[in-house]
Parts: structure tokens; C-alpha cells; sequence
């Protein structure tokens, strides 16, 4: 079977070809209308619905006793993570916040799905590793000259195959980028239609525990995908009441992570073990290196970082060029950073 490589910008349109669903929770929009630059409103009307596709926020709010205290209703928690699944949840208007690297915001803007980030969080190592499969004669990141690579444009994944590359010295055209969601890799990786893929905890383990006896790796990168964002569609922004619970729910959000650093024992074992299914002590191995969470009290070294993922992409033909600082919506920014202590902001 032929392995189908990427057609730059071809591939998210295709992956998000839906049409648009029924409004979910959506009450009298004209009467909620806010203008863009607006103040944020900070009343929440009791009856406020949002649908919110945060799983691990909601796994923690719930293991903390804090999700009680939301000023509004969640009529939804869908388990949904990557980028094209939430645009075209976002799309379809059955989201309304969400949580993603910086890259999904990217080439929503590229294929004119209006969103803005609302959220911002920052990350100094990298969050992925490069898996291998079986056989795929990879031992180091020096060796992806030539090999099949699980490329999702529209993800966090690809960016950082896309930084990897520039920083070996590569270009697109030195390697075979095939097109998958990351939801994919571990298919593509088990079958070995790809040599190697980006994966991040706790899916990393679950495939290396598998698959390590036959020969498959993990090789750390040094690429650092340094965002990860709130966001949510400019329809639900122009609506106050929803304006409002998100405002409202950005400090449990940021609060949230810090109680996932500070509370380890009992993140790992409501997260890792009872959610994801993985052992307390792959959980206590996976915590051990992650990052303390950081929220800027500015986002100018965010809109920066969003231009020169950008610039990538644009430079490889995936998309067209895009304005990194109308990404973000600004009335938001100092939000997150003033709900957590001061050893948690930047």
C-alpha cells in the first residue's frame, strides 16, 4: 500500500469538510451581543451553558472539589484534544472553549475559521518525544534524513517535526511527511506506514511498553512547543453571558495546573491511573518531568512565538500567511496570571 504524503494546503481543509450542525446550548444571541472590544463583562447569568473540551482540567476540578464552584453550567466535557477534532467541533458550534497548543488557532485562521485565544500558558521543555517503530533504524535524531514522518500540519506535532527538521539542518523536501492526525501515529507507527512520530504522555509509555521488545525507541527532541492556550470561536465571544463564564473560568483553569504541580500523589492517581489507565509508577515517571506551569502577565513573547510557527508553515506551503497578534484577544491577557501565586507567573 502506497503511503500517502502531504499536499500543503490541502490537508486540514480536507480533514475538516463538515458541514454545519444544529446550535447546541445557544439561547437569544441578539440580546447577549457583545462588540469585540467590549470590557469584559463579569456578571454570569445563572443560566449560562458553556461545552468545554478540557478533559484534564475537568479530571482535576473534580479530584480538587473546585468544580462545584463553577458560576455557570457545563453542559458538556467532551474528550476531545486534537487541534482539527476542536475546529471542527468549534465548526459545528457543539464547543465552546477548548484547550490546545498554540499551532490549532494557526490554521483555524488559515482555513478563515474565526477564533481567538482567550488563555495562555507557557512550557520551557519540550513535551514530546520521538517514537520509533520497530525496524524503522532510527537511533538518534540525526538519523531522520530520508524517513517516513507522521506530520499533522494543523497540530502541535507537526510544528515541532518542522522546527526538528530546520534545527538538523533539514528541509520538508529531505524526509517523507505523511499525512496524519496525531490521533493516528500509534496506527501508523504499529503498522510501520511511518519510521517515527511525535507522541506525548501518557500515550509515549502505553506504546513503548508494547512495543519496545521489538526494537521501537523513544528519542528525546530538543524542539519546544511552548503554548498551550484557551481559545474559543468568535461567535461565542460575541455573546456576553458566555464572555462572562469564560472569564469566570480562566483562574480554575490556571488554578487547576498549579493544584496538578503542588498535589502530584493525587493527580497521578485520578489522572494517570483511574482515567488514563496507566500505573502509578509510569504516572510518577511521566510527573517527574514535566513543566511548572507558567502563566505570562504579557503576551508579547506569545504572539512572537505564534509568528515564527507560522512563518514555518508558510515557508513549507502548508498555509497562507496569517497576522499572529489577531489570534489573541487581548481583554483576556492578564486574567490567568493574576488568579495563581506569584511563583507561577511570568
Amino acid at each position: 500500500m502506497s503511503t500517502p504524503t502531504v499536499h500543503r494546503r490541502t490537508l486540514l481543509a480536507g480533514l475538516l469538510g463538515v458541514t454545519t450542525l444544529g446550535l447546541a446550548g445557544c439561547g437569544d444571541a441578539a440580546a447577549h451581543e457583545l462588540a469585540a472590544a467590549a470590557p469584559l463583562p463579569s456578571t454570569v447569568p445563572p443560566d449560562t451553558e458553556l461545552s468545554i473540551a478540557i478533559h484534564p482540567t475537568q479530571v482535576a476540578l473534580q479530584a480538587s472539589g473546585e468544580i462545584g464552584k463553577l458560576p455557570f453550567q457545563v453542559t458538556d466535557w467532551p474528550n476531545l484534544a486534537a487541534g482539527p477534532d476542536i475546529i471542527q467541533g468549534f465548526r459545528a458550534r457543539s464547543i465552546d472553549l477548548a484547550s490546545n497548543a498554540g499551532i490549532p488557532p494557526i490554521q483555524a485562521a488559515a482555513i478563515n475559521v474565526r477564533t481567538r485565544i482567550v488563555g495562555v500558558q507557557t512550557k520551557q521543555k519540550p513535551l514530546y518525544t520521538y517514537a520509533t517503530a520497530p525496524g524503522s533504524g532510527i537511533t538518534a535524531i540525526t538519523d531522520l534524513r530520508g524517513k517516513k514522518i507522521g506530520f499533522s500540519q494543523g497540530q502541535a506535532q507537526g510544528v515541532v517535526v518542522l522546527r526538528t527538521l530546520k534545527e538538523q539542518g533539514l528541509t520538508p523536501q529531505d524526509v517523507r511527511l505523511v499525512a496524519l492526525p496525531s490521533t493516528k501515529f500509534l496506527v501508523g507507527l504499529q503498522s510501520r506506514q511511518i519510521d517515527v512520530a511525535p507522541l506525548g504522555e501518557p500515550v509515549l509509555t502505553k506504546y513503548l511498553s508494547e512495543y519496545a521488545k521489538d526494537g521501537a525507541q523513544g528519542i528525546p527532541m530538543t524542539a519546544i512547543d511552548y503554548l498551550t492556550i484557551l481559545w474559543a470561536p468568535a461567535e461565542v465571544l460575541s455573546d456576553a453571558a458566555k464572555v462572562a463564564a469564560i472569564r469566570a473560568f480562566i483562574p480554575f483553569w490556571a488554578r487547576s495546573e498549579v493544584w496538578q504541580y503542588e498535589n502530584g500523589p493525587a493527580w497521578i492517581d485520578a489522572y494517570y491511573v483511574k482515567d488514563q489507565k496507566v500505573t502509578a509508577a509510569d504516572g510518577r515517571r511521566i510527573e517527574a518531568v514535566q513543566d511548572k506551569p507558567v502563566f505570562p502577565a504579557s503576551w508579547d513573547k506569545a504572539v512572537a512565538w505564534q509568528k515564527e510557527s507560522a512563518d514555518l508553515l508558510v515557508e513549507g506551503g502548508f498555509i497562507k500567511p496569517i497576522t499572529a497578534e489577531d489570534l489573541f484577544d487581548r481583554r483576556f491577557e492578564k486574567i490567568a496570571s493574576e488568579s495563581v501565586p506569584a511563583e507561577f507567573r511570568e
